[in-house]
């Protein structure tokens, strides 16, 4: 049976003030993530924001459910903070789960009809859902209803079940893996952008204030934003790996030198680039002479995992200009050439 996770409106405030952000269990044993629990208080993703306030406003005037929402892009960028937050601005449940455990359709089924009218269900990697579940969902997102097959051969009988109206939040890292006829029945769909650097600069600044840290200054704070990826999650990850360092080895002063020292220990440099970054250019320029090579034999190379790599690696190295993707394969850019100090082969950046 999959597991879905319950949080209620009511179990978020209880020990929660709204104005400084929900307190939930980081995943990575670091301490409390800082959640918004209002649209009003989310940083950044302006379009998105400002589409989905006029989307709840609508549904609470007419006193509907929202329409199902479709969140994609790369990692760490606010899919599963959304889904709390609409969530909390419906006043209603918000029940969590993920493609991979939706193994069968009862696990969807089970979930579906014990949900009330107007919770939320929010599916993380839903491009990931078997194909046999994904059958189950499109009339429960069309029609609020799910057809299953009770018995077999002559005795089998079609059973029909209502289910209250509910808002489905599909989150993607891969959109492109989604089928048509599940993407086109999402309401609202929308790419999710990496963070301008003022929006970091914001996220940390309430971090620090809600953490309890001591003020840091413009140049501190400049420094782990602007390594942080555009991404919030990297963001307050290095955030706190800092506070850790200058409590053990600077008495708790985060000087701007302090940081730098901290995020060299963590393996990150002055472009947000960390270990994994760093072995997979290094691959691209030794083994293969800058490309062009394809991402089977890159990670069959590094030994990792090819949609690791191509889901948390290459997005940020193709936004920062490292990588080009051609017809033949990956290539290292001029620009990761210089970074690396590697003089690129001959005719590498001719255009074919």
């Amino acid at each position: 049976m999959a597991r879905d996770r319950v949080v209620t409106s009511e179990q978020r405030h209880e020990d929660q003030e709204p104005s400084q952000g929900s307190r939930i269990p980081d995943a990575s044993g670091g301490g409390p993530a800082l959640r918004p629990v209002r649209m009003v208080e989310y940083v950044g993703q302006r379009e998105l924001v400002e589409r989905l306030s006029i989307a709840l406003e609508a549904v609470r005037q007419r006193k509907e459910s929202m329409e199902h929402v479709l969140l994609h892009g790369p990692p760490g960028l606010g899919k599963t903070t959304l889904a709390h937050v609409i969530a909390t601005e419906m006043g209603t449940r918000l029940y969590t789960t993920s493609g991979p455990a939706l193994s069968k359709a009862g696990d969807l089924i089970g979930t579906l009809t014990k949900m009330g009218e107007g919770d939320v269900l929010f599916i993380d990697e839903i491009h990931r859902l078997p194909a046999a579940v994904e059958e189950y969902i499109y009339p429960a997102m069309e029609d609020f209803k799910v057809d299953f097959t009770v018995d077999s051969g002559m005795h089998a009988k079609v059973i029909t079940v209502g289910l209250k109206p509910f808002t489905l939040i599909g989150a993607t890292t891969r959109a492109g893996l989604l089928t048509q006829p599940l993407r086109s029945r999402f309401g609202i769909s929308h790419h999710l952008d990496y963070y301008r650097l003022d929006d970091l600069l914001e996220i940390l600044a309430r971090a620090i204030e809600r953490l309890g840290m001591k003020a840091l200054s413009r140049d501190a704070l400049q420094i782990i934003a602007s390594r942080s990826r555009g991404t919030p999650r990297v963001a307050l990850r290095l955030l706190r790996r800092v506070r850790d360092f200058a409590q053990v080895r600077a008495s708790g002063e985060v000087t701007p030198g302090v940081v730098g020292e901290a995020l060299a220990l963590e393996g990150v440099d002055e472009r947000g680039l960390d270990e994994l970054d760093r072995k997979y250019l290094k691959t691209i320029a030794d083994t293969y002479s800058g490309g062009p090579v394809g991402l089977e034999a890159i990670a069959a190379t590094m030994g990792d995992d090819a949609a690791t790599l191509e889901d948390v690696v290459e997005p940020y190295l193709l936004q920062i200009g490292f990588l080009a993707r051609t017809r033949q394969g990956r290539c290292l850019t001029a620009q990761a050439c210089e970074s690396l100090g590697v003089v690129p082969p001959s005719g590498l950046f001719d255009s074919d």
